[in-house]
């Protein structure tokens, strides 16, 4: 079992017969021309280009731009355009422009730091006012700091591309460090989203599809029939996720076939559900009514433009209105767009659905976004959730309790302020003890989106106790992954051999997602504790974690994970070369530091780990688990 999970070689996905070839967005045009109209140009068009005069919008000619300890001179030769980096420690280098992503309302660039490395650069281009402005102006970091633009963190290979590119491959090297990343097309091409296109070329000439390829010879079939796939086709991009493997999945995979996706956690959401951080929308719509009655992303969006099907309220108006929607029967027919409902001037902000429906949120500095949760604005309770309200955020002036007051004056008969899943959140982020009850309630409640859900049951996870094991263990048949996956740790309490009884069958879930899930909690089950179909089950599930791990080793966040397992197996070697690897990639990840310094201590002694943490202390001299492990390690 070791063997298995820290002699982690390069190891393939397994093959996937009848794969068509990829033929690239020129193939699509001859036969295609009014979406490729709509698509060329577009925001998927020029996620990621060729630098160009057409392309590069940001001034290059001589300008200068500096922001604490860096600065950069922009200029073009010929066809190519270059930067003269100066960072805080004083080194300069001249960097060549490699592409450029985005087309508004900003534009990074990106530069070779080495071959088949990309790094995003931390000064940009505000498209609207015409100028440079740095993306991080909170920090002024030198080039080994991890989060500088040249470390781990700022990576375009690892962290960026593959939602920049159509069949994009990051294909890391672990043993040389090096990227050497292979995609079929810059952009988000044709096939980014409906899949290799030779079959679907070849039917175009009376070619019947092979088996598994859809009636069109696509790998998905984009329908509005199938509105989970939609949806999970745009989510795969659009979302804080985790992924499972390398690059872009093949289009037509299941979502938690490809990526773990981030519950409503502090610091990514509000304790409400709202969006706090960069959460790209699909966690924020799962949450919504709109989803639970099937709406997909092209009822409101043009998937080929990349824009909105309509202007203004006319977006919203489409399905709520009067006349209604019979693709959604379920719909109140009434009139929305008045002063009746909106109780604000027509034709003002306040009077756009979005305003009140669809807080919105500025990201890179200048770039908007908005809350895809559609929700009702409830400021009768952000006292106690702490989330923002759509009232005060424009009447900067006024309270909640004023506002509360508005809402509930102007409907006073509303059925929409009863009770809130992020009441429930909200106790369980300030105590999970003592919240454990409607946590557990929460978790249980089938009514609930699947990700509220199984944001309680992460919640819940300092409280588990084996009374919570056995009331929440009907949730790891749960019909939705989120809550399959997230019920897992739930059964840690348990013996080992009701455990392995428990979660050994998750292994065998249809969905990667949840088999690794299984697999990150079974780590340190003992031998014994298996039966022998038991153990040959593991050994599948183990295989699933394998290879999805090995596709992630240029994330620091991977050999954290590779070196707590290390620790549960008590393999205190293999803890150390992973934790090593943390701190090799980012010397500043300062929960890396103790624990390798400890590991150091029991497995080669204390001038060992002495001469280590000296190390430590040079690079986060004010780190409190360091001074005490300095205290104690004295001579």
């Amino acid at each position: 079992m070791l063997r298995l999970l820290f002699l982690i070689a390069w190891v393939a996905g397994p093959a996937l017969a009848e794969v068509p070839d990829y033929v690239g967005s020129a193939a699509c045009t001859g036969c295609h021309e009014e979406e490729t109209a709509a698509w060329f140009g577009s925001h998927h068009a020029l996620a990621w280009t060729e630098p160009g005069p057409d392309t590069v919008l940001a001034d290059f000619d001589g300008t200068e731009f500096s922001h604490g300890g860096l600065s950069a001179a922009f200029r073009r030769e010929g066809r190519d355009y270059f930067a003269t980096v100066t960072e805080a420690d004083g080194s300069v280098t001249d960097y060549r422009l490699h592409s450029v992503a985005g087309i508004a309302p900003l534009q990074q660039y990106l530069f070779e730091t080495e071959p088949g490395r990309q790094q995003s650069f931390d000064l940009v281009w505000d498209v609207e006012r015409g100028r440079w402005y740095p993306l991080y102006p909170e920090q002024d970091l030198p080039p080994s700091d991890g989060l500088h633009w040249t470390g781990p963190y700022k990576n375009w290979n690892a962290r960026c591309a593959e939602c920049h590119a159509t069949g994009y491959s990051r294909n890391y090297r672990p043993q040389s460090r090096k990227y050497e990343p292979r995609m079929t097309e810059i952009g988000v091409g044709c096939e980014a989203c409906h899949g290799p296109g030779a079959a679907h070329v070849d039917w175009a000439t009376g070619k019947a599809p092979a088996d598994g390829l859809d009636a069109f010879g696509f790998t998905i079939g984009l329908d509005a029939g199938r509105p989970e796939a939609l949806i999970e086709q745009c989510a795969g991009c659009h979302s804080r996720r985790e992924p499972l493997a390398d690059g872009n999945p093949l289009p037509g995979t299941p979502y938690h076939d490809a990526y773990t996706l981030s519950v409503l956690r502090p610091g990514l959401y509000h304790a409400d559900g709202q969006i706090l951080d960069e959460v790209y929308v699909y966690g924020s719509f799962l949450q919504s009514k709109m989803y639970a009655r099937g709406v997909s992303c092209v009822n409101c969006h043009e998937p080929h433009a990349a824009t909105l099907k309509a202007e203004g309220n006319a977006v919203c108006t489409q399905c709520h209105s009067p006349a209604g929607n019979p693709d959604f029967p379920s719909l109140s027919l009434a009139e929305y767009d008045t002063p009746a409902h909106t109780q604000h001037a027509p034709d003002s902000a306040g009077a756009q659905c979005k305003s009140c429906h669809m807080i919105e949120r500025t990201y890179m500095g200048i770039d908007g976004r908005r809350d895809h949760s559609f929700r009702i604005p409830r400021p009768d309770i952000g006292a106690e959730t702490g989330g923002p309200d759509a009232c005060t955020d424009c009447h900067t002036d006024r309270g909640r309790d004023w506002a509360a007051g508005q809402i509930s004056e102007w409907f006073p008969d509303s059925t929409r302020r009863g009770a809130h899943y992020g009441q429930v959140l909200a106790r369980g982020i300030e105590n999970a003890f003592t919240a454990a009850p409607d946590l557990a309630a929460l978790a249980l409640d089938d009514t609930q989106p699947g990700i509220v859900r199984a944001t309680a049951l992460f919640l819940l996870q300092p409280a588990v106790s084996a009374d919570l094991a056995q009331t929440l263990a009907p949730l790891l048949a749960d019909r939705d992954p989120l809550v399959r996956g997230g019920s897992v740790a739930m059964q840690r309490p348990l013996p080992p051999e009701d455990r392995a009884a428990r979660l050994i069958p998750l292994l065998q879930d249809p969905l990667r997602a949840v088999r690794i899930a299984a697999a990150k909690e079974l780590i340190d089950l003992p031998q014994g504790a298996m039966t022998r179909s038991q153990a040959a089950i593991w050994r599948e599930g183990a295989g699933d974690l394998q290879r999805s791990l090995a596709t992630r080793l240029d994330f620091p966040e991977t050999h954290l994970v590779l070196g707590g397992i290390a620790l549960r197996l008590r393999n205190m070697p293999a803890a150390a070369r992973a934790f090593r690897e943390v701190i090799e990639m980012d010397p500043q990840r300062a929960e890396a530091w103790p624990v390798l310094i400890e590991v150091t201590e029991l497995t080669e002694g204390r001038e060992a780990a002495r001469s280590l943490l000296r190390r430590a202390l040079s690079i986060l001299p004010e780190d409190p688990r360091l001074r005490q492990l300095s205290m104690r390690l004295a001579p």
